[in-house]
């Protein structure tokens, strides 16, 4: 029994404690975890869900620039992934006005031609092998400046969510009343998704920019069917980003799979388990509350 006991520590513990780049993707999953699922949180309130994946498909011309500028500058892909991830989300909220027309389909038309835009300018400079590693990532080849940019983008997150928390939350709720007491709902959402995009980032670093948005919407969705107030949720999503980043990096290292991929399909399954049997709106406890009433 002891003998099971070393050896199931061993297959959790022994990656981290043997292997220095498994403790470095760590730290930046949970740098990751520790301020994406709470903006993913707002997103779910909001109705917003698809906003951090436009911006994450959106922000390819803007990275690709900046690698072709300053090669795999951290900071010049990073400028350049920011300027171009805001400009689609604003520009697609101003074009639906200006047009009369639905923000959605506006945002849907202009990522899909940034995204296209991105690859066609990464691999007219025959980047190939590395337009590879901008879609799909690497978080088990994560350097210095990449963990900066994680840790930086959370503390700077976090700080941010405790200034803008009342206001953020009224806005989700009330913006009618938000708006009456004088709330600057324009400047606190403009600031919201200059983060979120900075976050989307600090993710693609890791995850590439296909599953960027993994660890930042499907804890987040999973969240819901737990907790009912938005701190709850919140807490539940880091915890649900944290338990899914470390059993997605082990599932990595032992099944040998990509590791964005695997931290992803923990999530997905974290969300699938949370959709089942969640206290709040979970298909299972609402068909046996339903059976109850019914034989009641």
């Amino acid at each position: 029994m002891i003998g099971d006991d070393a050896g199931a520590l061993g297959l959790l513990w022994g990656p981290f404690a043997e292997f220095g780049f498994m403790r470095r993707a760590l730290v930046g999953c949970i740098a990751l975890a520790l301020s994406g699922p709470a903006l993913g949180v707002f997103l779910v309130l909001r109705r917003m869900s698809l906003t951090a994946d436009v911006i994450a498909h959106g922000m390819l011309p803007g990275v690709a620039i900046g690698f072709l500028v300053g090669g795999l500058s951290v900071t010049a892909m990073s400028f350049g992934g920011l300027v171009a991830g805001l400009v689609v989300v604003v520009g697609a909220g101003a074009l639906s006005r200006a047009t009369g027309g639905r923000e959605d389909s506006t945002l849907a038309g202009l990522y899909l031609v940034a995204l296209a835009l991105g690859v066609a300018i990464v691999s007219t400079a025959g980047g190939a092998v590395d337009l590879t590693r901008l879609l799909f990532g690497s978080v088990l080849g994560v350097d210095d400046p990449a963990l900066l940019l994680m840790a930086g983008t959370a503390a700077v997150t976090l700080a941010w969510l405790a200034l803008a928390w009342r206001p953020l939350v009224l806005e989700c709720f009330d913006p009618g009343h938000a708006a009456a007491t004088g709330a600057r709902g324009g400047l606190w959402h403009l600031s919201f998704l200059g983060l979120l995009t900075l976050n989307v980032i600090a993710a693609a670093q890791a995850m590439g920019t296909l599953m960027a948005v993994g660890l930042m919407m499907l804890p987040a969705a999973a969240a819901r069917f737990w907790a009912r107030s938005v701190g709850g949720m919140v807490y539940a999503a880091v915890g649900f980003a944290i338990a899914a980043a470390v059993a997605g990096l082990l599932l990595s290292f032992h099944a040998d799979l990509p590791s964005g991929s695997a931290i992803v399909l923990c999530a997905g399954g974290i969300w699938a388990v949370s959709m089942l049997l969640g206290t709040v709106d979970g298909l299972l406890p609402k068909l046996l509350a339903r059976r109850r009433h019914l034989t009641g």
